[in-house]
């Protein structure tokens, strides 16, 4: 079915709406006011707030102290953060935005920047969690800065907040904002023993199996003296996400159009002019039409404990140990075009020779092609197409760990000192990610509708489940590893020179490393073609089926048995098999910072109103080193290329809060920071290749780029009220220069490239290479205008019951450039609950348009990928069966909505899934 898509207007230029939005958000303030006023009439001495309230109310509390932008989220009660998933709970807050893998939050932009923007701090310290997606699309295993959120449970945390202006205090870096999680204290809770059991179970949809999601906290507080707590979170969930979807697109050349027609490719059933056109080199055909299913099986498991000490007046030290574990074992199943003897991956083959059998002999029979006005193929009719059953397995472990101990101590009424030492640990490893192919011969209709937007697939006079259609073909056998480490410390002394103004000093030491190396033996190598292609199926194959269809898919288990093969990346115990050759992506990196900053802190009156703010300078100096292996021909190792860089800055920050009045506040903020360049521009691998002419061509990532930096402009007006009322309106402005592009030098000596010349045989320093590519900081600036709106409130004012009603909102609006990729210009959400003191619900929406994960001005340009827009709608329940028991129920992804991906100017069809809806229900005691 075809999907219309709206023509999107032109955005405000928030540049020129600064003074109406700070003027309608006072107007707004003040109408309020009477309504706030004769709420506060009505109270009573004391109201106690509890459940989603009190953590909206707390949260509020944060963003209110607060001197810098914040916004936070607080945990309702002990183990029980507000959502299933740290990132679900992070896209409430106005200006984040996430994506999903399985229907599940991953990744967040914030504030018009991407992922690898956004920071992320667990107790203090920078971490960095990478866990892999089944599609390439999304990123799969790239090793970059963005931080994973879907690796933690969301039971283990007590709060997350978000900090979107930059203080000197704060460690440079993370130039869209800094996210900070943090774990449950012993000296949080009350004196004595505290603790909480939450035990649940869900279901999807689509999967209908049963999943277990257990959590548990105990917390031992010895007169806020010493303390102790320990929390546990387990869970496991089959996921799936199932739809259509494409690798990319093919432009054949007239002549291999040409060609394939010479070899038998059947076009006599097309009118006159559709054989011209299909002749004619002018057409994209998507280069895969293919019908898939992710399905995995995830395990998470995170255990936390903290101890706290004061043992003396005045000094408190913690202690915080973190184990994460995020376990996946994915099976994919799809069934796709895949020629063995035409080009790319469409529709249409040629007969395939050599071992295959009768029914892979014959040419495909064209019967229909339609295209749209840039030559994109939006059906094709096909007897006789090629295609490939593919069975993918892997298993992937990601493991992390922390260990931060943390210092306070109040030497004097005045003087302060804080800090903390820590150390941890992120690992990545996929010990197999294997394929079995199989081919099969069948009919085709491929319909991408009017537009290349949808996408329908029909197999008629074929069936896709008869193994007498397909041949073994082989296996492909991969695996994956990378490791992350820091080591940090910090110490900060603060003094308090007088009544309005406090002094703040502090260095920190941060130095963190990542490896790995990605390990391909492809058929061609491992020797298992020439056992395995052309042989019979029907011993080793079932049936698999899902929404889309169903089709034979290969049994592993069966094959090994049959082949007398296993996962292996070395030569067959029978002999069969070559060396493994594909190494890619080895390389270490490492970056070595000092920094240190001074701020002053001062809290007066201007014009008889408070105020309050900081101003400060942070300095810092980086050394990077990289070291990675060149490769030439066939990926054959050439040598190790050893870089190293370095570069350092000053950062001034101001923020400052004028409290007009105790509810009404104006933030004025003026700040630089940085963002370090992506870990895979700063690889120092490379390759190197000579050609039958002579010609050298080398190429390597660079250490010694300078980092990302902008000028942050920020303004805010908040108005607060009753027990959680708040109304906000934020503009930002950024100004960005230092993005990094990859150029092409010519005719370079080999001396000043950093690759090594011994890679070439007979090279020397001055040896020129013609072609010499490496990424580097480009001229220029980047330019983007925020808009962020945001209102909560709980609707006492209603008559009973509908006062226990309560509603919270926000809008933000970038307005950017369309190649800053991984943000999208607009996004929305709104949360409407209600709750009493025994039973309550919410149901929430949140919505982003589309956005670009890669942008180029070419309308037919593969280089152009994104997302459509999406809506998500989740829900939560809960009913106090007595004061320490409740029962909860959680329902994610209430709409299946649809993930699509699409790629070019004209936003064709990549791909689209569904991952169903996941509901969760349990009981929690508190005691």
């Amino acid at each position: 079915m075809s999907k219309q898509y709206p023509v999107r207007g032109m955005g405000p230029n928030l540049k020129k709406v600064l003074l109406a939005t700070v003027s309608a958000a006072v107007a707004g303030a003040s109408a309020s006011a009477a309504f706030a006023q004769e709420a506060a009439t009505a109270e009573v001495d004391e109201i106690v707030v509890t459940g989603f309230r009190k953590s909206l109310s707390d949260a509020r509390a944060i963003k209110q102290d607060s001197v810098i932008q914040v916004d936070a989220i607080v945990a309702e009660d002990m183990a029980k953060f507000p959502d299933l998933n740290l990132a679900e709970s992070l896209q409430r807050l106005p200006g984040v935005q996430i994506n999903r893998e399985a229907g599940e939050g991953r990744r967040i932009s914030l504030r018009g920047l991407g992922p690898d923007f956004a920071r992320v701090q667990l107790n203090g310290m920078e971490v960095l969690g990478n866990v892999d997606s089944a599609q390439d699309s999304r990123g799969q295993r790239s090793r970059d800065r963005a931080f994973d959120f879907n690796i933690f449970a969301s039971e283990l945390f007590s709060r997350v907040e978000v900090e979107k202006t930059f203080e000197a205090a704060q460690k440079e870096g993370g130039m869209a904002g800094t996210v900070g999680l943090f774990t449950g204290k012993p000296f949080d809770y009350g004196t004595g023993a505290d603790g909480a059991l939450s035990l649940k179970v869900g279901t999807n949809e689509y999967t209908e199996d049963t999943q277990p999601r257990i959590a548990a906290l105990f917390t031992q507080n010895w007169d806020n003296v010493f303390g102790v707590s320990f929390s546990a979170a387990y869970s496991k969930r089959e996921t799936t996400e199932q739809g259509h979807n494409t690798y990319n697109r093919s432009n054949p050349s007239a002549a291999t159009m040409q060609s394939l027609v010479t070899k038998g490719l059947n076009i006599s059933g097309l009118s006159a002019a559709q054989r011209a056109k299909f002749l004619s080199g002018d057409l994209y055909f998507a280069d895969g039409n293919r019908i898939s299913s992710w399905n995995a099986e995830q395990e998470r498991l995170g255990l936390t404990a903290a101890v706290q000490w004061r043992p003396m007046d005045g000094m408190e030290l913690t202690l915080d140990v973190l184990h994460g574990e995020f376990t996946t074992r994915r099976n994919e199943y799809h069934l796709a075009t895949r020629p063995l003897a035409s080009t790319g991956s469409v529709a249409f083959d040629t007969a395939a020779g050599g071992v295959w059998p009768s029914i892979f002999q014959s040419a495909s029979v064209i019967n229909g092609l339609t295209w749209d006005s840039d030559n994109y193929v939006t059906m094709t009719d096909v007897t006789g197409a090629t295609f490939g059953s593919e069975h993918r397995r892997s298993l992937n472990e990601n493991k992390f760990n922390q260990v931060a101990l943390t210092g306070e101590w109040e030497m004097s009424d005045r003087l302060k000192f804080d800090g903390h030492v820590g150390w941890e640990k992120s690992t990545y490893d996929t010990p197999y990610d294997d394929k079995l192919y199989m081919r099969a011969k069948g009919n085709l209709i491929a319909n991408y509708g009017e537009n290349g937007q949808s996408a329908s697939f029909e197999y008629p006079n074929w069936d896709p489940t008869n193994p007498a259609n397909y041949a073994m073909d082989s296996f492909y056998y991969r695996a994956f590893n990378n490791e992350s480490e820091l080591h940090e410390g910090e110490l900060n002394a603060r003094y308090e020179l007088n009544d309005t103004w406090t002094l703040r000093a502090g260095v920190a030491y941060h130095k963190f490393r990542q490896q790995g190396e990605d390990l391909f033996y492809d058929d061609n190598v491992n020797g298992t073609r020439s056992k395995m292609r052309g042989t019979a199926v029907g011993d080793v194959t079932s049936v698999f089926t899902n929404a889309f269809g169903s089709w034979l898919v290969g049994d592993y288990d069966k094959a090994f048995a049959k082949y007398n093969e296993y996962h292996r990346l070395e030569q067959n115990k029978d002999g069969t098999g070559g060396a493994l050759q594909d190494i890619e992506n080895v390389y270490e990196t490492t970056e070595e910072t000092l920094s240190g900053f001074v701020q002053g802190d001062w809290d007066s009156e201007l014009f008889g109103r408070r105020f309050r703010g900081n101003i400060g300078l942070r300095g810092y100096s980086t050394d990077t080193h990289s070291t990675g292996w060149i490769q030439g021909d066939n990926y054959a190792y050439l040598g190790t290329t050893d870089v190293e860089g370095s570069y350092e800055g000053v950062l001034p920050a101001m923020n400052s809060v004028l409290e007009v009045t105790p509810e009404l506040l104006v933030r004025f903020s003026a700040t630089q920071n940085l963002n370090r360049p992506g870990l895979g521009s700063m690889a120092a691998e490379g390759s190197a290749f000579q050609d039958s002419s002579g010609k050298i061509t080398a190429s390597r990532g660079n250490p010694n780029l300078e980092p990302y930096k902008d000028n942050t402009l920020d303004f805010a007006v908040e108005y607060y009220f009753g027990d959680v009322g708040l109304m906000s309106a934020s503009l930002f402005h950024k100004d960005i220069k230092n993005f990094i592009e990859t150029v092409r030098f010519t005719d370079v000596p080999f001396s000043e490239t950093g690759v090594p010349y011994s890679t070439i045989p007979g090279a020397t320093a001055s040896t020129i290479v013609n072609e010499f590519s490496m990424p580097v900081n480009k001229e220029g600036r980047v330019e983007l205008t925020g808009l962020e709106l945001a209102a909560q409130s709980q609707l006492s004012f209603l008559p009973a019951p509908f006062d226990n009603l309560g509603v919270v909102a926000n809008y933000t609006y970038i307005d950017m450039p369309d190649d800053l990729t991984g943000i999208s210009k607009t996004s929305y959400n709104a949360t409407v609950y209600y709750e009493t003191d025994r039973w309550g619900a919410r149901a929430s929406l949140n919505y982003r348009d589309k956005w670009y994960t890669g942008y180029n001005t070419a309308v037919m340009s593969a280089s152009t990928r994104g997302f459509e827009g999406g809506t998500y709608v989740d829900a939560a329940a809960f009913f106090n069966i007595t004061e320490s028991l409740q029962l909860t129920f959680d329902a994610v992804n209430l709409t299946n909505e649809k993930d699509t991906q699409f790629w070019g100017q004209n936003e064709y069809l990549y791909n689209q899934n569904q991952s169903g809806t996941t509901y969760t229900a349990g009981l929690t005691y508190k005691f």
